[in-house]
């Protein structure tokens, strides 16, 4: 567990780097809805309306049946970034996804902004921050666990330095790795019971009324 700590520690200025790559993403994500032709936009527009309406009437699926699908896209990213850091050609791909991560959390609440005013900035604190505020910082350690590693093989195997034993970081990144999925199906279940509730509470001021 020390050399857990020890290890996260020491990949403090990669959490800065994904953290920052994150919020870039998020930024370009909010531009690209201000960059959507009429035509998009007011398909978007009909999306919206639609869906809120069927969650005003119908409701959301019920949380048994959407937590195993919120769980498992949400593994999925988890298991992506393990994989791909333990490859030397996967470091670009963990970048991707962090930044991708970012411009769909920018583009979704762009377009409740710009659609709804605070109203949509409202739904969206209910529906995309509160497990996001944890969900993020999971998937940004899990990145720059994977990036570490990453480099390790680089050093190691590429590069032709002094070849240090990978078993050890290896360990250290797989329990890293697994921890963080166990995070994310707690983190699933928060956005399967109690989020679905809290966008109910907000739905009916973003239906038309009449």
């Amino acid at each position: 567990m020390r050399s857990l700590r020890l290890m996260m520690k020491e990949q403090t200025p990669l959490y800065i780097f994904v953290a920052v790559l994150f919020l870039v993403g998020v930024v370009f994500g909010a531009l690209i809805v201000s960059a959507l032709t009429l035509d998009q936009q007011q398909e978007l527009s009909d999306y919206l309306g639609n869906f809120f309406v069927t969650v005003d009437q119908q409701g959301l699926p019920a949380a048994p049946d959407s937590y195993w699908e919120i769980a498992a896209l949400n593994l999925k990213w988890i298991g992506l970034i393990w994989i791909l850091g333990l490859s030397v050609i996967g470091l670009p791909g963990i970048l991707i996804l962090d930044f991708l991560k970012g411009v769909l959390i920018g583009f979704t609440v762009g377009c409740m902004v710009s659609e709804y005013s605070w109203h949509g900035m409202l739904f969206a604190l209910v529906s995309v921050a509160p497990h996001n505020l944890v969900l993020i910082p999971v998937l940004l350690v899990g990145s720059a666990a994977a990036i570490a590693f990453s480099l390790l093989m680089i050093r190691s195997r590429v590069l032709g330095q002094r070849r240090s034993p990978v078993t050890r970081p290896f360990v250290m990144y797989t329990m890293l790795s697994f921890g963080l999925a166990v995070l994310v199906l707690g983190i699933s279940g928060f956005e399967a019971w109690v989020s679905p509730t809290m966008m109910r509470w907000v739905t009916p001021m973003l239906v038309p009324k009449g």
